[in-house]
């Protein structure tokens, strides 16, 4: 069974940093294009950043210059390094891992909390 595992969520102040991982399991994420979305309460779930198989990268304009996407496919894992964070930050983020071949696969985590509060 396919599982994508986040970690590294909590609560920081305005400004701060933190660093989210996801751990896949069950699928080689080297094929896979995989992604970091996040859900803040009201609102539609948005595409943070990905990263391609070729290791090219798309952020939101929202996280530019802030968020790091980056991948370790040695370990099956893919990072979000987010600086400066804000606010309007807040919200759930949820890895996913999304493939387009043959078929299509299309696999989602569970998400973490990821709160930016003073």
């Amino acid at each position: 069974q396919v599982q994508l595992v986040e970690s590294g969520g909590g609560l920081v102040q305005p400004g701060g940093s933190l660093r989210l991982s996801c751990a896949a399991s069950e699928i080689d994420i080297r094929i896979y294009t995989m992604g970091w979305y996040r859900q803040a309460p009201g609102k539609q779930r948005e595409l943070v950043a990905s990263i391609t198989s070729g290791s090219i990268t798309i952020y939101a304009d929202s996280v530019k210059g802030r968020f790091t996407i980056s991948r370790d496919n040695a370990k099956n894992t893919v990072s979000l390094q987010m600086n400066s964070l804000k606010p309007e930050d807040t919200a759930v983020y949820y890895c996913n891992a999304f493939l387009h071949s043959l078929t299509t696969r299309n696999y989602w985590g569970q998400g973490t909390q990821v709160t930016v509060s003073s």
